[in-house]
Parts: C-alpha cells; structure tokens; sequence
C-alpha cells in the first residue's frame, strides 16, 4: 500500500505494508538529531478559567533554544498535551531554519473534579473541542494564552499563530481558527471529528457558504477512521477538502488507509508544518479562486469600513437617491446623516427614539418613533409631518406608491397604510416580525422574524392585502441559540435578499436559499442594512455604536423609485 502527498514543490511517499494504522513510522526529524539545539518543556497547570467554571486542566510550554525573551515569538497551540512528537519536530526544523522561532503550547481538556471519590469526574473534552461557536477560541485568547504570556514572550498577530490537534482536538482547532481568523491562520487537522456530534457536521456548508477567511488548512485521515453513530470521519474530511477548494482556501492533505489513531500524523507532522509555515512571514491568502456565489457580490480586498462611529446606538439605515445614508441613534435620540464625502452630520435632533427609516416617492424620509407610536415623515430641512398616530412601529417599508408596510413586533401584527392614510392589520401571528421589504419589482413583502429561522413571504394583492403567506426564507442559527437574530432587510437589482443575522449577513437567492454569509464586522450584533453611495452599490450596517460599509459588485434597490423585474433565478 502507498499514499503519497504533494507539499509545495516537493512529494512526499509514505510506504506501508499490511495495516497502515500499525505500520506509519515517524522519519528522522521526528527524532532527536545530534548536534540539534533542545528546547525546553515546562508542566503547568490553570484552574482559574470563567469560561469553562470549576475546571482544571495540565498544559505544557516548549520553547525553543533560539528564543529571545526580546522578541515575541511564534506560537502553536495543541490540543490534548503532548502529541505528534511536535517537539523534537520543533527542535529539527528550527534549527534548520525551515519554520520560525515557535513555542508550543500543548493542553489538556478540562476536568471538573467530583466533590466524592463515589462520583465521576465531569470530562469536558467533549464540550470544549466538539462544540461550535467561540468559547474555546476565548478561552485560548483570553485566559490560558495570557497565562502564558505572564512567563514568555508570544506574538499576538493571527500571522504568527497555528493551531492544531487529533480528532476531536482537530475540529477544536479549526472552530479556533474559523471563529478568530485574526487570531489563528494555521490549522493542522488530524482525523478531524467533523461529523454530527455537536454539529460539526456543518462545517462543510458553512465553509462554501461563507466568505472567505485568512486560514491555511492541513488534512490528514485515513479509510479505516470511524464509521460510527456520528458519521464517517473519511469521509467528513473529504467533505471539508473539497468545501475549502470550493472556497478558494490554501489547503492542503494526505489521505492514507490508517484506523483512529495519531501514528500517521505522526509521520507527517514534519511536512505538514513546513507546509503550514511556507513563505512566512508573508500573510496567508483569503479565497484566491473561490468558486462562491459570494464571490459575484464581494470585491477581492475590499472588506468593512467603519462610516461612522461613536455613536451610543445605530438602526435603521436608509439611502436616498442621491446615495445619501441617514440612520437613528435610539439612544442618543438623533436621526445622522453620512454624506458623499463621508462626513457625518444630525439631520434631525432632539428625535424621539426612532428604529426603521426609509425614503418615500415624495423624497421625504419616513420614520418609526416607537417610543411616541408614530410614524413620521421628514422633508429636506428636517421638517416634521405625522403620517400615523398610535402604531407601534419597529421597521417600515415604502412602496413606489407611497404606501406604508410597518412590523409590530410587540403585538406580532404586520400593519398596511394605504395612499389616503388609511390603516389596517394584513397579518399577524409571526413570532417576532421584525425587517421589512418589498421584492425589486414589488409583488411579495418579505418579513423577518427575529426570534425564528426564516424570512416570510406574501403575495401584496392590488388592494394592498397579503395573501400567501409562506416561511420561505431559510436562514442559518448560530451554534447555540434557538432564533436567527434576523433583523433589517435590503435587496438588489438581482432579486437577492440582504438579512441582518447573528451570523452576519445573510443573502438569499429569490428561491429562498441562503448563497452567501457574510461575517459581521464586530462580534455586536447587527441591526439593519442598506445599500447606498453615488452607485448604491455600498453596502451599510449598523451594528452596535458604529456603521460600517463596504464596496461590493451588486446594486442596491430603491422601493420609492419604479419597481423592476429582476432575472429569473436559478432552480
């Protein structure tokens, strides 16, 4: 039997004979080398943890012989102690120059000791390394990794970082990594447990789905890994393989014919972290090839820009035809204006608190004053006019008609006011209706619900009623939450729709598919979008105390300018 794998501009052949999972031998840098400078390696342990309460757990520091306390240094961190025989690898490879100056920190998975001996300990291997989301990320960046730092020198920049592990320790560092890209960009996976034990199994539609991230990413399983009540590690990781060349990442593998176990990892390490550290320092590259429908909406090297900041809140954007934005600080109980040239200004102060904005056919700016239950127009001078009294307005959508669609979350109701000022309920019963928007050639009205997984749709009747209503957009939840946090809403010229998630911003094709996710700017959430500027073709999000923008290749639609056909999507 024979595996080989292509590193760079070399090859490399692991030969076996009988059973590769007994037969994968480490090479001589995996061994002490004579004449080889020996690192150090120091046991300490860390029982202070907020984020994973009462544990306690060993770790162990190597470093290297060249380290200067002078300079911060390279760091790898490893789940499960000591594994790979990482640190004679280390000794070899920097002597050789062929990696930087690395200390190694290897940890163990926490333990929540019993308060008897007739009682198990609680082991948080699991819960640590499986799970989604980013509490094992933070509890690297912001309690065992500064613990470490009390004594050596790391650097902090995500360049300098790797991150690796076996099965479980494998996807734990991958999460590491995808969760904070700024913080991890080197991944070694090792029978990676990418399958359905505590939704690894979605990392491969969330890697095509997903813009992008700086991560470099090495493969390595084996036929005979598991095939057990969670799925089948094979072939999960060729699923993750082909999810990141799909999505344009630098990644690398070898597949052999091994069982569950580390010893063909072993042989390997050596390669795979020249591979992992080739060219450094220079930067690791985001998505060079995506194949991504994403990739017909994002501009390579144009990412969030902060627009305004400052603020004590931000909601509701809203883009004029001139590509104006205007957005309300609730808080600070102002409607601000970011102008062509980026400057901002308050077009409107002493504002009672206001969510949801949105031009009409008049050029005036309609808004939500939820805390006075109105809903107001201002003209170009900041003009006050009252348009509905007693209506408990969250988001609002303008029609080319100059008709009004408001939410009313508080009451689950969706409410219609036509052109005489006329008020009237057209559906209730969403959990938390919340964004909302006409299609760009104003024939259904799409709802969010905050507290749900999809996006609704309604058929608008020529009397201004909904009919056919349907759950029709289908949103993903963050790990751990029971609702998509979906909020405001924007559409482009192509029919796509633009939600506001806890994920970031989710663009759904008009068959009701998420295409795209795009990543918050900030880990705060984000409350609404608009596309705006000179082109409408930047993209505005508000989230938390500041707006952020971003240039894309899409073009943003108007509701109070005449309604457009968009394409017929792809079924």
């Amino acid at each position: 039997m024979r595996t080989s794998l292509l590193i760079g501009l070399f090859a490399i052949s692991l030969t076996a004979t009988v059973n590769a999972a007994d037969d994968y031998v480490p090479g001589p840098d995996s061994k002490p080398q004579p004449g080889v400078p020996q690192g150090e390696v120091t046991k300490y342990s860390f029982d202070k943890s907020k984020i994973y309460p009462g544990t306690t757990r060993e770790y162990w520091v190597y470093v290297p012989k060249q380290y200067d306390p002078a300079t911060p240094a390279c760091v790898m961190v490893f789940q499960d102690g000591l594994i790979y025989s990482a640190t004679n690898v280390f000794n070899n490879l920097i002597a050789r120059k062929e990696i930087p100056v690395i200390i190694g920190v290897f940890i163990k998975p926490g333990i929540v000791t019993s308060l008897s001996t007739n009682a198990l300990d609680r082991f948080n291997r699991s819960y640590e390394y499986d799970g989604l989301g980013d509490d094992y990320a933070r509890f690297l960046l912001e309690e065992l990794l500064p613990d470490v730092a009390q004594k050596y020198n790391l650097s902090t920049n995500g360049n300098d970082r790797a991150i690796g592990g076996s099965s479980s320790g494998a996807i734990a560092a991958f999460t590491a990594a995808w969760e904070h890209p700024e913080a991890f960009t080197r991944v070694f996976s090792s029978i990676g447990t990418f399958v359905g034990l505590r939704g690894g199994n979605e990392y491969p539609t969330s890697i095509r789905q997903t813009e992008p991230k700086p991560i470099r990413v090495f493969l390595q399983d084996g036929s005979n890994d598991h095939n057990i009540y969670g799925g089948n590690w094979w072939l999960a990781a060729q699923e993750m393989l082909s999810a990141l060349e799909f999505s344009g990442y630098e990644v690398n593998h070898v597949w052999g014919d091994g069982a569950h176990t580390q010893k063909h990892a072993d042989a390997i390490f050596p390669d795979a972290l020249r591979w992992l550290w080739k060219d450094y320092p220079a930067p690791v590259v985001a998505g060079k090839g995506s194949r991504q429908p994403l990739m017909d909406v994002l501009i390579p090297g144009e990412g969030w820009q902060v627009a305004s900041a400052g603020h004590k809140s931000t909601d509701g954007p809203a883009a004029n035809a001139a590509g104006e934005v205007f957005f309300c600080d609730p808080r600070d109980k102002a409607i601000n204006k970011i102008g062509l040239d980026g400057k901002v200004s308050v077009f409107v102060a002493n504002h009672p608190s206001a969510s949801g904005l949105m031009f009409g056919p008049d050029g005036k700016l309609y808004a939500c004053q939820f805390a006075s239950k109105r809903i107001v127009s201002y003209d170009a001078d900041g003009k006050e006019t009252v348009i509905a009294e007693d209506a408990e307005c969250n988001d609002l959508a303008v029609t080319y008609k100059g008709e009004i669609y408001f939410t009313d979350h508080k009451n689950k109701k969706v409410w219609f006011i036509n052109a005489r000022g006329e008020k009237r309920v057209v559906d209730e019963s969403i959990t938390f209706p919340n964004g909302i928007r006409l299609t760009p050639d104003q024939s259904l009205l799409l709802v969010s619900d905050t507290r749900g997984q999809f996006v609704y749709s309604f058929q608008i009747q020529p009397d201004g009623s909904l009919a056919q209503k349907q759950r029709f957009f289908h949103l993903h939840i963050a790990d751990g939450s029971m609702q998509s946090g979906a909020d405001g809403m924007a559409v482009d010229t192509h029919g796509w729709l633009y939600v506001t998630t806890e994920l970031g911003v989710q663009i759904c094709d008009q068959a009701g598919r998420v295409n795209g996710i795009i990543p918050k700017p900030q880990s705060a959430a984000l409350s609404n979008i608009v596309f705006g500027g000179p082109n409408h073709d930047e993209l505005y999000v508000t989230c938390r105390d500041k707006v952020f923008k971003r240039k894309t290749k899409a073009q943003g639609v108007l509701s109070f300018q005449a309604p457009i056909k968009p394409p017929t999507p792809k079924l």
